[in-house]
């Protein structure tokens, strides 16, 4: 059966606070995200557990050496988990057509308010995850930022792309996922 386009928005904002030094960007949310309203809501998605074990040495020990590694418990241990760390989470794209949680069918892009998130935070690095966020944030939204730093005096971001986090995303097997991103988000 196959499924159409679907005209969408993004129905829950940016997770930061004022002491968010590190953006982490999708491109937009997967069905399964929407259907919790918050982010990577798929359970097969790693994104969440690569976090944890960044954050909690006994995680990450364990996840190097192949064990498994729980989610967290509950949106507010998600919530605190970015916030105690210095995070900040959102997607490249507010509104688009989408089938699915296909990346590879967006169109009609409109781009999020990049400059109303950076006024409220002092950010100093954009993580994407995966191609698709990284290529998404270049094309729609990375002049904008640019310009916006420019106009403030500031110096606009470290731009990086990390491996995606998606179960598609086979390749990368979880130890190795933990390894790459957490060169680019460490402990403070």
């Amino acid at each position: 059966m196959s499924q159409e386009y679907q005209h969408l928005y993004h129905e829950f904002g940016p997770l930061y606070d004022e002491n968010s030094k590190i953006l982490i960007l999708g491109s937009f949310p997967s069905v399964k995200s929407r259907e919790v309203n918050f982010y990577y809501g798929h359970p097969q998605n790693r994104f969440w557990r690569i976090i944890r074990a960044i954050f909690d040495e006994k995680v990450y020990d364990e996840a190097m050496n192949g064990g498994a590694v729980a989610l967290p418990e509950n949106f507010e241990e998600k919530k605190r988990l970015i916030l105690e760390n210095h995070l900040a989470l959102w997607d490249t794209i507010d509104q688009c057509s989408i089938i699915g949680s296909q990346d590879s069918t967006i169109k009609d892009v409109k781009v999020s308010d990049f400059p109303a998130l950076l006024s409220k935070c002092d950010i100093v690095k954009i993580c994407c995850n995966g191609t698709a966020s990284y290529n998404f944030f270049m094309k729609y939204a990375y002049e904008n930022v640019k310009k916006y730093y420019t106009g403030s005096g500031g110096k606009v971001p470290d731009i990086v792309k990390l491996p995606s986090t998606s179960p598609a995303n086979a390749a990368w097997r979880l130890p190795r996922l933990i390894e790459a991103w957490s060169k680019e988000i460490q402990k403070k």
